[in-house]
């Protein structure tokens, strides 16, 4: 089993920056790939970035997020910047025993979400 606690969400104006963690804890963090997901009001969940050996980020992020990883704390960090009121969402850390996927079902485990709110 693996545990994720997300954390760093909240209330952010349009254009600032915000860091997301998930801290996990359970099974040997390394065995696993990381992503970021979000869920916006009304919408499906979207893929955000993963990152295992190497990393990735949706094409529509690129640029002004960024995906880390600090495997002697178990962490996975989201670097928010210029961010945009369609950036609003419940961001979700999931980890999988993948390479790195942008597709849910890889992902075995999940955390509860936090929510980040852009005000404009």
């Amino acid at each position: 089993q693996v545990q994720l606690v997300e954390s760093g969400g909240g209330l952010v104006q349009a254009g600032g920056s915000l860091r997301l963690s998930c801290a996990a804890s359970g099974r040997t963090f390394t065995y696993y790939a990381m992503a970021w997901f979000r869920q916006a009001p009304g919408k499906e969940r979207e893929f955000v970035a993963w990152i295992g050996g190497s990393s990735y980020i949706a094409d529509s992020m690129k640029g002004r997020f960024t995906i880390s990883r600090d495997n002697a704390k178990n962490t996975i960090y989201l670097q928010m910047n210029k961010i945009e009121p369609e950036d609003t969402a419940v961001y979700y850390c999931a980890a999988g025993r993948t390479s790195g996927s942008p597709r849910e079902y890889e992902y075995g485990y999940w955390g509860q979400g936090t929510q980040v709110t852009v005000s404009s």
